[in-house]
């Protein structure tokens, strides 16, 4: 594969990819396209960067783009990552709304979910506040999961982990009670945790209608830093459109709010912050 010795040609693929997937790669990112893109440039047969940007503005079929989309995707994630926004749920969350929602179900919305670490991390954090407080939280949780990559989508929504991927923040105790193991080592998440999430794939810069009703709670975590301020002040905005009022949005520890005081309140929970809809 060509180096990319061309600086058009790279700022051409940034454009691409801001215009496709709202990501902002910086000035001296060209190692990182590089050795993200090698696969689908071997793939595809093509001499470098500069050919790859020819062929995804002749082919009309958007595999390659999705492809490309994938590569350049940082999909890294953890089993209860910062361990903070499950305690918040368990803690307060879960009580505060149990009182609102009566039998009906909590709405969470888990968006850029990957390969599904993050909602089963909530579907394991709801199913042991219930087996703990009995009779609680009557109507249990109803997640959506979204992401703009299918070939991770797929991954989460067969909830199938080798032990490596497991061993990223998931303990022995939580892996025998909410795993099962197949027949090739490999672990399942159980049916139970499957059932409470519905998948589906969705670009964060497009119309969020598809994913249905407004929710209660929204995570959206070590995502927006990635994009540009005016695309994340546009994506917050649609985000609060889908949060009920009294909804709370958490963010990742390095992300934060600018200028929208009028649509959130921020919630110091020690450790951690989130966002209350107003």
């Amino acid at each position: 594969m060509q180096s990319l010795d061309k600086k058009a040609d790279y700022d051409a693929f940034r454009k691409f990819l801001e215009d496709a997937c709202g990501i902002l790669l910086g000035d001296n990112k060209e190692y990182l396209v590089n050795s993200r893109l090698k696969p689908v440039i071997a793939k595809h047969q093509v001499s470098g960067l500069g050919e790859l940007l020819v062929k995804l503005k002749l082919i009309s079929s958007s595999s390659l783009r999705e492809e490309v989309v994938d590569a350049m995707t940082t999909n890294e994630t953890l089993w209860f990552r910062d361990n903070h926004p499950f305690r918040i749920l368990n803690e307060q969350l879960f009580p505060e709304f149990e009182a609102k929602l009566g039998s009906s179900p909590l709405k969470i919305w888990s968006a850029a979910c990957s390969t599904g670490q993050e909602p089963y991390s909530i579907a394991i954090t709801a199913d042991e506040y219930r087996a703990n407080n009995p009779g609680r939280l009557k109507g249990g949780v109803r997640l959506v999961a979204t992401d703009i990559s299918s070939s991770v989508l797929a991954t989460a929504r067969a909830g199938v982990y080798e032990m490596l991927a497991l061993g990223r923040g998931m303990s022995e105790e939580r892996l025998k009670r909410c795993f099962q193991t197949n027949c090739d080592k490999s672990w399942e998440i159980k049916p139970k945790f499957k059932s409470v999430i519905d998948f589906k794939i969705l670009n964060l810069m497009e119309s969020f209608t598809r994913i249905g009703s407004p929710f209660d709670v929204i995570f959206c975590r070590n995502v927006l830093i990635y994009f540009s301020p005016d695309l994340k002040r546009e994506i917050l905005l649609k985000f609060h459109q889908h949060l009920k009022p009294g909804g709370y949005l958490f963010l990742g520890a390095s992300e934060s709010l600018n200028g929208l005081s009028d649509k959130y309140e921020m919630v110091q929970c020690r450790p951690g912050i989130i966002y209350r809809s107003k």
